[in-house]
């Protein structure tokens, strides 16, 4: 009699069955803890191969040294470029672990539904290509879940904030890590490592995006391998071991293969894709290979929350360029400091808690400290974006007393026949805001402006094209990148008036410069 179709592709859970002896000797291969995952997926691991169809997973060279690293180590973290089997050998791994360590809660955690579903598919599939003898019975066996007879569950979600709080995890598996969304990856990492303290493991694996997201942090505290003494360790400061393969170490894929791809996919998106470079994977205002060369460095003093990284020098015009918010712990107001000619970036101040009294008393502290070390009014420019709460800014320097304020209120100029109320500051539009982005750009991208901030280096990184404009991914800021786009609009008015600025900011169409991301309107 044939079985019954639910138990050809499953195995009945708690069902009484003889095995012979060479049986039992292949489960117990399977079932080796030091062995086990590589014989099992050697020779009951069936996968589907985009051209030949369905067929026994033979490991590469590298794919072996990572299924070392997945079962040897606590904590792993893969770094390994597209289509190098990373994914199918997670779930090869994770299918033995479920069948042979009894009782474990494994969580698949993807960026995206598609991905948890495409893990899940693969597991599945793999399940039901193994024989009666050797795999676990089935208690349920859903699309998003598969729980076994020997108590162990595998469960996949998509990464949220929430995702796996509340389980006891015995095993994390996270794909392409680097893809979720920067505040999500960051609240997920600190509500998950606590069910992974009583002892669960945790593999992480992705190619990389940027260098400031989560995924990024864990993979160079893992790179860092030094005790408190100096020795080297075998394991990063974090409790990660780290793990890179290369496209090279692929056997289908050489010099030839690689041109090709690079034809295909440009440059950049070959370096992020294939050469694992932490290249941002989107329409950034500054070109992500620019992006990847700005570090910033440490402040050299601190006055308070103001962050000065050189001191002002005489003979130098300085810009303080303050854009204001409502301070009530949302979006944080922001303050650059441009020195020019140089287009040099000398200090800058940002909180969210700070009222917009205490905004103009911070600019003011600025213009004043400068005026002490200048000595001089007359290379102090400062200005407020006027927008909206900016009206409230005027009206404070207006309390305050321009006359108190060392420097000139510099504001945009008056066109000839404008209808409106004349109002002082700048008043940022779309247009004026592009052209703003343009000019930040060209400096950037020349190695016309100099940026020392790490913090503005991290907003410039999440400062992307977005509908008719630019403006901070969801869920990032912008505000001291909005305030050197102040900064950089009161240069160009100065830009009439003074040679050495006009000559500084004049585009360098000699110079090779990445175009700005294209924008489409509808």
């Amino acid at each position: 009699m044939s079985k019954p179709l639910d138990y050809t592709l499953i195995k009945k859970p708690h069902a009484e069955e003889s095995f012979t002896q060479q049986q039992v000797v292949e489960f117990m291969k399977c079932a080796d803890p030091i062995d086990g995952p590589h014989y099992f997926m050697s020779n009951y691991f069936y996968i589907q191969h985009p051209t030949q169809g369905r067929i026994l997973y033979q490991p590469f060279g590298y794919q072996n040294r990572l299924i070392d690293t997945y079962h040897n180590y606590r904590f792993s973290i893969s770094l390994m470029p597209r289509q190098t089997g990373k994914t199918t050998s997670a779930a090869g791994y994770l299918l033995w672990y479920a069948m042979f360590i009894p009782d474990s809660t494994i969580l698949v955690a993807a960026h995206k539904y598609q991905g948890a579903y495409e893990i899940m598919q693969r597991v599945r599939y793999a399940y039901e290509s193994v024989p009666d003898y050797i795999r676990a019975g089935v208690t349920s066996y859903n699309k998003g879940s598969l729980e076994f007879d020997n108590g162990s569950r595998i469960v996949s979600q998509t990464t949220t904030e929430t995702t796996g709080r509340g389980m006891s995890i015995s095993l994390l598996y996270a794909d392409e890590f680097a893809y979720v969304r920067p505040t999500i990856a960051k609240e997920f990492w600190t509500s998950i490592s606590p069910t992974l303290a009583t002892g669960g493991k945790a593999i992480i694996t992705s190619t990389p995006n940027s260098d400031e997201d989560q995924f990024a942090q864990l993979w160079k505290g893992a790179n860092k391998c030094q005790d408190e003494f100096g020795n080297t360790t075998e394991i990063g400061i974090n409790g990660f071991k780290a793990y890179r393969s290369y496209w090279e170490e692929h056997p289908d894929r050489d010099e030839k293969w690689a041109a090709e791809q690079r034809a295909q996919l440009g440059d950049e998106r070959f370096r992020r894709e294939m050469g694992c470079e932490f290249i941002i994977d989107e329409e950034t205002l500054i070109s992500a290979t620019c992006l990847l060369d700005m570090q910033g460095i440490e402040p050299r003093s601190k006055q308070g929350q103001i962050r000065w990284y050189d001191t002002p020098k005489r003979g130098m015009t300085y810009i303080v360029a303050l854009d204001p918010s409502l301070g009530t712990g949302g979006d944080p107001a922001a303050i650059q400091v441009l020195e020019m000619p140089s287009c040099r970036q000398v200090a800058e101040w940002q909180h969210n808690r700070t009222p917009i009294p205490g905004q103009i008393t911070v600019m003011k502290e600025i213009c004043n400290y400068i005026y002490e070390q200048i000595g001089s009014e007359n290379s102090i420019y400062y200005s407020v974006e006027n927008n909206t709460i900016g009206e409230a800014a005027l009206i404070c320097i207006s309390e305050v007393g321009e006359e108190n304020i060392k420097g000139l209120f510099m504001s945009e100029p008056h066109r000839v026949g404008q209808s409106r109320r004349y109002r002082k500051g700048f008043t940022t539009t779309n247009k004026s805001k592009l052209a703003a982005c343009a000019k930040l750009k060209n400096l950037v991208e020349t190695k016309k402006m100099t940026i020392h901030s790490k913090s503005l280096v991290s907003e410039l990184k999440t400062f992307v094209a977005s509908q008719h404009s630019f403006a901070a991914k969801i869920g990032e800021t912008d505000d001291l990148v909005l305030s050197m786009l102040l900064a950089i609009r009161v240069s160009q008015v100065l830009q009439s008036f003074d040679s050495e600025i006009d000559r500084q900011l004049k585009d360098s169409f000699d110079e090779m410069m990445a175009p700005m991301p294209f924008i489409m309107v509808s």
